[in-house]
C-alpha cells in the first residue's frame, strides 16, 4: 500500500475533516463522557460508506489507532483516541421505513430518537434502549436491551442485515445469507469486526404504550424489588420496564419537598392493549405505597426519551454491570446497602429484565451469550463535577463488589467500564472462542481494538 496522506484523505471523503488546525476541531473531538479528553490526529465526519472506507484505509495505512463513534455514548470513551483517527458516523442519520414488510434501514450514525421518529409514523417499533440519544449501532452491536426486549427480543435479535466496512477496507453485507459468521458476531460481539454503515431491522406494531415511572419510599425497596422479581417471571411479554434506584429530579409530579431524595422506582411499559395495560401496570402499586407517579398512555417514543434530560453530554461517567440469573433476597440486600449513596440525580441503578423473547434465542444463536440470565444490572455513575470523581468511582466499585457475588461472572458489554477488559471471556462464555476465530478472519491485525476488545 502506498503513502496515504492527510491531503489524500480530504480528497477522498465527502464529509468534513477536522485536525487541530481546523475550526471546529475541539467540538468534533468531544464525546459524551467528559471524563474523556483526547486529541485525535483527525476526526472524519463520515457521510456515506465510501467515507468510512476511506477513513478506515487511512488509519490502516498509517498504523494509527481507529475509533468509531456513533451516538457518542461509550462510557469508556471508545469513540475517540489520542493521535489516532476517529470515524464519526453522525453524518449518517437517515432512516427509511418499509411499512409493508415492517422493516427499516438506518444509517450507522442514527440514534434511537431518529429511528423511533421515523417508525412511529407507521405505528411500528423495535427494541431500542432507554435513552433516545443513544446510537443504534453501538447499542445493537452489544446486544440491545430496552423496554420492548421481553416481547420482541434484543435489538440484535431484530437485526436482519448490516452493511459492514471491514479492517481491509472491504464493504460487506452481513445477514443470514451472506457472511453468516460476521452476522453472528456483530449481534452482541461489539465493534470488534468492522464499522456498521447501515442496519436493517424487523419492526413490530407498537404505537401507544401504557406506562411511566412510579416512585416508592427507599424503606420499601426490598418489597418493591422482590415484588417485581416475582411478578415479571410469569408476566405477559408485553410488559416491560425495570426497577431502579433514583434521586428524585425536580419534576412537577413529585412532591417539591421530596426533590433530591433517593427513591426506589419502577418504570413500566406495557406494549399492548391499553385497557389491559392499565390493569397490568396497576399491579406494581401492590408492592408498596406509591409516593409519586406519572403513568398513563403515551407514544412509545415519549417513554424512550423520557429520561434524556438526566443524561446530557458533559457529565462524568463510570459504570459497572453484571448479568443476574436469580435476583435473590441476598442480592437485594446488597443493593440496599449501597443504593442510598447515589451521588447525583444523574446517577442511577437499573435492573433490566431480559427473559421472555430473549430466552427463545439459543446461547450460541448470536454472540450475546447470556440467554438464561433473567436480569441485566447496571450501576451507572454519572455526575457533573470532576472534583467528585474519586469518591463517586469508589461508590460504583463498592456497589459492584457487593453485588458481584450474587451475579454471573459476565456482564452486558454496553455497560462495561474501560477497566473491564479482563472480563471479556466471561462476558461471552461459550461463544468466546468462536468470536476469536471470526476476529482472526476479519480483523487479524486488531485494527478495531478500541472497544471491549476480543484479541485475535
Amino acid at each position: 500500500m502506498g503513502e496515504y496522506t492527510m491531503e489524500d484523505l480530504r480528497d477522498r471523503v465527502r464529509g468534513a475533516v477536522f485536525t487541530d488546525s481546523d475550526e471546529g476541531y475541539d467540538e468534533a473531538r468531544k464525546v459524551n463522557n467528559a471524563m474523556i479528553d483526547k486529541h485525535p490526529r483527525v476526526v472524519v465526519r463520515c457521510e456515506n460508506a465510501g467515507d468510512v472506507m476511506a477513513t478506515v484505509g487511512y488509519a490502516a495505512a498509517n498504523g494509527l489507532d481507529l475509533a468509531v463513534r456513533g451516538g457518542s455514548h461509550s462510557v469508556p470513551g471508545f469513540g475517540t483516541c489520542d493521535d489516532g483517527v476517529v470515524a464519526d458516523l453522525s453524518g449518517m442519520r437517515w432512516v427509511r421505513v418499509n411499512p409493508i414488510s415492517r422493516t427499516a434501514r438506518a444509517g450507522g450514525g442514527a440514534t434511537w430518537g431518529d429511528f423511533n421518529a421515523a417508525t412511529h409514523a407507521f405505528g411500528l417499533a423495535t427494541t431500542g434502549g432507554i435513552i433516545s440519544t443513544t446510537g443504534i449501532g453501538g447499542l445493537t452491536l452489544g446486544g440491545g436491551i430496552g423496554y420492548l426486549a421481553r416481547g420482541l427480543g434484543l435489538s440484535c435479535d431484530n437485526l436482519i442485515s448490516a452493511d459492514v466496512v471491514t479492517a481491509d477496507g472491504r464493504f460487506l453485507i452481513a445477514s443470514e445469507k451472506e457472511n453468516e459468521d460476521l452476522f453472528w458476531a456483530i449481534r452482541g460481539g461489539g465493534g470488534n469486526f468492522g464499522v456498521l454503515t447501515a442496519l436493517e431491522y424487523r419492526l413490530a406494531p407498537v404505537d401507544q404504550i401504557y406506562g411511566g415511572p412510579m416512585f416508592f419510599e427507599l424503606s420499601d425497596a426490598a418489597a418493591v424489588l422482590a415484588g417485581f422479581r416475582d411478578l415479571i417471571k410469569d408476566a405477559p411479554e408485553q410488559l416491560g420496564g425495570f426497577p431502579a434506584f433514583q434521586i428524585a429530579p425536580p419534576l412537577p409530579f413529585i412532591p417539591e419537598n421530596r426533590h433530591g431524595e433517593p427513591f426506589v422506582a419502577i418504570v413500566g411499559c406495557w406494549a399492548g392493549d391499553l385497557d389491559r395495560g392499565e390493569r397490568e401496570i396497576a399491579k406494581f402499586r401492590e408492592f408498596a405505597p406509591v409516593v409519586a407517579e406519572m403513568v398513563g398512555p403515551m407514544p412509545y417514543p415519549a417513554l424512550n426519551s423520557a429520561f434524556d434530560a438526566l443524561v446530557p453530554p458533559g457529565l462524568q461517567h463510570y459504570w459497572k454491570a453484571n448479568f443476574v440469573t436469580e435476583l435473590t433476597d441476598e442480592a437485594i440486600q446488597a443493593h440496599l446497602q449501597h443504593a442510598p449513596g447515589l451521588p447525583a440525580v444523574n446517577s442511577t441503578v437499573h435492573i433490566y429484565p431480559i427473559d421472555g423473547a430473549c430466552h427463545r434465542v439459543p446461547a450460541d444463536g448470536t454472540a450475546f451469550a447470556y440467554r438464561e440470565a433473567n436480569f441485566a444490572t447496571v450501576i451507572a455513575g454519572m455526575w457533573p463535577d470532576p472534583a467528585e470523581n474519586e469518591a463517586n468511582i469508589a461508590w460504583v466499585r463498592g456497589y459492584y463488589e457487593a453485588t458481584a457475588p450474587h451475579s454471573e461472572a459476565g456482564g452486558y458489554i454496553n455497560f462495561m467500564a474501560g477497566d473491564d477488559q479482563t472480563r471479556i471471556a466471561d462476558n461471552y462464555m461459550g461463544n468466546y472462542d468462536r468470536l476469536v476465530e471470526v476476529k482472526r478472519k476479519y480483523d487479524p491485525g486488531n485494527l478495531f481494538h478500541l472497544n471491549q476488545n476480543i484479541a485475535p
